[in-house]
Parts: structure tokens; C-alpha cells; sequence
């Protein structure tokens, strides 16, 4: 005596699972070329502004103290370090957002291609 199931709960229950996959499914990102090319461009600018501002500085410096070479050299080095501080810290923001918007993380190189076990 088997007793088949009542298509009404059964459609039912289907129904809501089909609902709950789809609620949980990520929606597909729209690739912005126009926004990584903007990222870019604002990297580029973080870095130039501030090997720019450590070079007026430095020359500034020397001019007032008579010493041209001395601290040009090393606020020009602070300011490429500034700079690509600055880069490092637009690029985590970029990542943060693209993890919290479910995108692919790229592997890193630690990361193994096959499994071997």
C-alpha cells in the first residue's frame, strides 16, 4: 500500500524551494570598464601627487637652508612612499568592495591549482 504524495503540497514546497534558491543566488555584476579605468587613473594620481608634493618640499627645504641635493632626495623618497601607501590603500578599499559584493577573488599564490591527496 504505498500512498503517493499530494501533488498540492508537493507543488507547494516546490514553489518555496524554488523561491529560496533564487533569493539566494548573487546577482550578476555588471563589468564597469569605465569605473577600473577611473580606479586607475586615481591610483596613478595618488602616486605622481605625492612624489610631486615630497619634491617641492625637499626643494623647498634646500632652498631655504642653502643644502640642494640633501633634502630633495629624501623628501622625494618619502613622498614615492606616500604615495604608494596611498595606492595600497585605494586598492584594499577596491577589494573590500568586491568582496562584499559576492565578485571572485583572485588566488593568491599560495593558493595550490590541484588537489593531490
Amino acid at each position: 500500500m504505498t500512498s503517493d504524495p499530494d501533488p498540492k503540497r508537493r507543488d507547494a514546497l516546490e514553489a518555496r524551494l524554488n523561491a529560496m534558491k533564487k533569493a539566494k543566488t548573487p546577482k550578476p555584476r555588471e563589468e564597469s570598464h569605465v569605473a577600473g579605468a577611473q580606479m586607475g587613473w586615481r591610483m596613478v594620481t595618488e602616486l605622481v601627487v605625492g612624489l610631486l608634493m615630497g619634491a617641492a618640499i625637499g626643494y623647498g627645504l634646500d632652498h631655504l637652508f642653502g643644502t640642494l641635493p640633501i633634502f630633495l632626495v629624501i623628501f622625494t623618497l618619502l613622498g614615492f612612499a606616500a604615495g604608494v601607501r596611498a595606492m595600497m590603500r585605494t586598492a584594499t578599499e577596491i577589494q573590500a568592495e568586491n568582496t562584499a559584493e559576492g565578485a571572485p577573488v583572485a588566488p593568491s599564490g599560495n593558493d595550490k591549482m590541484y588537489d593531490d591527496d
